[in-house]
């Protein structure tokens, strides 16, 4: 049973929303992954999410661009965490994703990563799994201290090589 739902508003999203995936696989958290359009198909959308926690969801990340109202809309019918991943527009780079993503009113939060956040967007969504699983949260640890091994490499081979070479 997936634990954590992948839902997108076009196939565009896909790149941004298979890096919170990529995480979500790493730390080993099942996720089931859709393509729902809230406003082409809002019959498939209230399916989805209505069905949301019967399916085992924990949390849902939603990543949508432009109006974004999938997110919010998740938010006002999935009773749990829901993560909005605002994509990168060309018209407006983002900002209006990101804008209808966060202003949400009272009563009906979504927490919001950058604009294409997807790895955050998963990262975050382990963390709230993370509260109740020790061995996640274990893997959690461990994965941030891959990321401090990571940058005390490069600083390494900087103190090495020089700014020049590297």
């Amino acid at each position: 049973m997936a634990q954590v739902g992948i839902v997108m508003g076009s196939d565009s999203d896909m790149p941004v929303m298979a890096k919170a995936a990529d995480i979500l696989e790493q730390l080993g958290i099942s996720y089931e992954i859709a393509i729902i359009s809230a406003h082409r198909e809002p019959d498939v959308f209230y399916e989805y999410a209505n069905g949301a926690e019967a399916k085992g969801f924990k949390v849902i990340i939603a990543g949508a661009g432009m109006a974004a109202h999938l997110p919010g809309m998740c938010a006002a019918i999935f009773p749990m965490p829901v993560i909005g991943v605002p994509m990168h527009t060309s018209s407006l780079g983002g900002r209006d994703s990101l804008y209808s993503i966060v202003q949400m009113p009272s009563g009906i939060p979504v927490a919001t990563v950058a604009i294409n956040g997807g790895a955050n967007a998963g990262l975050l969504a382990a963390k709230i799994l993370a509260t109740s699983d020790p061995e996640l949260l274990q893997r959690l640890k461990e994965y941030s201290a891959s990321l401090k091994e990571s940058v005390q490499k490069k600083d390494a081979r900087l103190q090495e090589v020089g700014y020049k070479e590297y």
